[in-house]
């Protein structure tokens, strides 16, 4: 997904309330005191570093203002984990927030978790670290589609790039059986519908979540997805066709 650059308070926002008051403080504490007491032989630069005395209290205003928004982003990202109960409200998120909700999902697992919401990331979502282990996460929000070994093989190429030590693809639909062919004995894993389900439920406070088993189709096997006709007699209704579609057209 494109991805917009933020600010440093946009940056803020999205770390633990807390470290907006200590990027305040040290702010403060860096321009009234420490760089007006360094001693130089250059007058500009002595001019310079005690002029930052007069900025110094409304910079440091402005930092400790992200500390309330942080705080509500934080408190919204739990709502928004914890009220999830099944896969069709987790497809119905935004883009941005299915990448918030993996987030969260992983944060509560006891990894750090940093976003790569801000400019071009080469296919990667999430880093998460824990310990000395670096693991890549790329996020699919799919209705219906099925992620191809295309995009398993970009990854790989990926993870390769970056030196991680593992790498994970999660979509809110299914993976192709090249795709699963592709990742078997690499350090890729693929995380589906159900199994996302399954992380989500975990972590919740109070596990809301519903796990059904996919309905498959008994034409050719495949998993059969909700969609919505466009056009006929039942245009607006729902039914229930094989993603295998157009190879398979079978419809309930």
């Amino acid at each position: 997904m494109p991805k917009n650059k933020a600010t440093f308070i946009d940056l803020l926002v999205e770390l633990p309330w807390w470290m907006s008051v200590l990027v305040s403080v040290i702010a403060y504490v860096m321009m009234a005191h420490v760089l007006p007491s360094i001693q130089t032989d250059n007058q500009i630069t002595s001019m310079v570093f005690k002029a930052f005395v007069i900025p110094a209290p409304y910079i440091a205003a402005m930092i400790l203002l992200a500390a309330p928004f942080a705080f509500l982003n934080a408190r919204r990202r739990a709502k928004q984990l914890d009220t999830q109960r099944n896969i069709q409200s987790v497809r119905e998120l935004h883009w941005r927030n299915f990448e918030e909700l993996v987030a969260e999902a992983y944060r509560r697992q006891g990894y750090s978790v940093t976003e790569g919401g801000y400019g071009a990331d080469g296919g990667i979502d999430l880093e998460l670290r824990k310990g000395d282990l670096l693991t890549l996460v790329q996020c699919k929000r799919w209705k219906t589609q099925k992620v191809g070994v295309n995009v398993v093989r970009e990854m790989f190429g990926v993870l390769t790039a970056h030196q991680a030590n593992h790498f994970i693809i999660i979509s809110s639909g299914t993976f192709t059986q090249q795709a699963i062919d592709f990742a078997a004995g690499k350090s890729i894993e693929l995380i589906d519908g159900p199994k996302l389900l399954a992380l989500v439920n975990d972590v919740q406070v109070s596990p809301q979540m519903t796990i059904e088993k996919p309905k498959v189709c008994p034409k050719c096997s495949g998993e059969l997805v909700e969609r919505t006709a466009k056009r006929g007699p039942n245009n607006g209704n729902t039914f229930w066709g094989c993603s295998n579609f157009p190879k398979c057209r079978y419809t309930e």
